[in-house]
């Protein structure tokens, strides 16, 4: 993965689900999203899969939208808008990338949204925005999903869909992005 300049960061809180799905809808109603290349890194269960649904939703999926952890990569059509949803999690080696004929799909217009663009390494084509989402901390001061899980009081338990989210433009196209 090519490392462009970081044009601008910004930070964002999302309390809720809801505040999940109105960032994405947000993000959906730009034009600079229908040839961009977002890359969404975070833990385990940190929402990437959940924003790219709210993202698809908002853009006008309709159909089933599945997770595309052993199919790498899941097509959408929207329109005249060509949506390719990757993840890399079960990426060994960078290589595969190129052996699954995926270079080509990157080469063509339409957004691309990619989930742990780590694994396919220095293959992957430089993105305009990097979406990093993470568990806000909990009262406690930790932020793991088994703190969440073990939360005692409602203060801390109405946090388990809290998440905090980094947001770098890196690119003029990932500034236009950010909202």
């Amino acid at each position: 993965m090519l490392h462009a300049p970081i044009l601008e960061t910004r930070q964002f809180d999302w309390p809720d689900e809801a505040a999940c799905a109105a960032w994405a809808a947000a993000l959906a109603g730009r034009p600079e999203l229908q040839d961009a290349h977002i890359t969404l890194r975070g833990p385990l269960g940190a929402g990437k899969t959940s924003f790219v649904r709210h993202l698809l939703r908002a853009l006008g999926v309709t159909g089933r939208v599945k997770s595309p952890t052993y199919t790498v990569v899941e097509p959408y059509q929207i329109g005249d808008l060509v949506v390719s949803h990757f993840d890399f999690y079960r990426f060994d080696d960078p290589r595969e990338l190129e052996d699954a004929g995926l270079r080509e799909v990157f080469a063509a217009p339409g957004l691309k949204l990619c989930e742990w663009p780590d694994k396919a390494g220095v293959l992957l084509p430089a993105a305009d925005l990097a979406l990093y989402l993470d568990f806000a901390p909990t009262a406690e001061g930790r932020d793991t999903p088994a703190t969440v899980a073990r939360a005692d009081t409602a203060d801390i338990a109405d946090t388990a869909d809290a998440r905090a989210v980094r947001a770098e433009a890196l690119s003029p196209r990932g500034q236009a992005l950010l909202p």
